[in-house]
């Protein structure tokens, strides 16, 4: 059977293929404990084809290292963060479908994905939640610092511009994931990442006509 993704864009090839063909990357955006991560463990598991689920907290995860000051500690986050979209770039660019979880906090985080990645070949999902239920997730889990999804609330989203958006307050993981699944088979054109770029305006214009992919 033909999975949605294969159905949409035609971009999927079989595990056979010695020719890597484009790739697909699901960037799931939202502050920490919007429930990314448990959408995406969704996501994977329902796509019906191969797939990558790249979570930076694995990437942060996999660092080692001494304690440092924390001008130092600036610099190699920052670093890790870079190497994580170089790391996603790269398997999309061999023709994965790669699912990420993503904390859009800094703007240059936007600016560094948007250079690296085929505006094309991204599906951009907002991930909100009320910031009660953001707290309240926060204290009962235990491993985040007091207030970090109250100082991302405003700066996550501030772009502004998704292909699709969930709301983790009213649904659950496995509603999200099967809109966003859904979403997969009707894909339009200009992507949020096309909007976002450079020449966002002018694509915009020229697209507003084109119909949606063949689902």
């Amino acid at each position: 059977m033909t999975s949605p993704i294969s159905e949409a864009d035609g971009r999927a090839g079989s595990p056979d293929s010695e020719q890597a063909t484009g790739g697909l990357i699901i960037f799931l955006n939202g502050t920490s404990s919007s429930g990314k991560s448990s959408i995406a463990r969704e996501l994977v598991r329902i796509l019906g084809e191969p797939c990558f689920h790249m979570p930076v907290d694995a990437f942060h995860a996999m660092r080692s290292g001494p304690e440092m000051a924390p001008d130092q500690l600036s610099v190699v986050l920052k670093r890790t963060w870079m190497g994580f979209h170089r790391a996603v770039a790269g398997m999309a660019a061999a023709g994965n479908i790669v699912v990420v979880d993503h904390v859009l906090s800094e703007p240059w985080r936007l600016h560094d994905c948007l250079a690296l990645f085929p505006p094309q070949d991204v599906v951009l999902v907002g991930v909100r939640c009320p910031l009660p239920e953001l707290e309240r997730r926060e204290q009962a889990r235990g491993d985040r610092p007091a207030g970090l999804a109250a100082r991302q609330f405003d700066r996550v989203h501030a772009h502004g511009i998704y292909d699709i958006e969930c709301d983790t307050g009213s649904s659950s993981p496995t509603e999200c994931a099967q809109k966003i699944k859904a979403f997969l088979r009707r894909r339009t054109t200009p992507t949020a990442f096309e909007r976002l770029g450079p020449g966002s305006l002018a694509r915009t214009v020229v697209g507003r006509d084109r119909t949606p992919l063949p689902s």
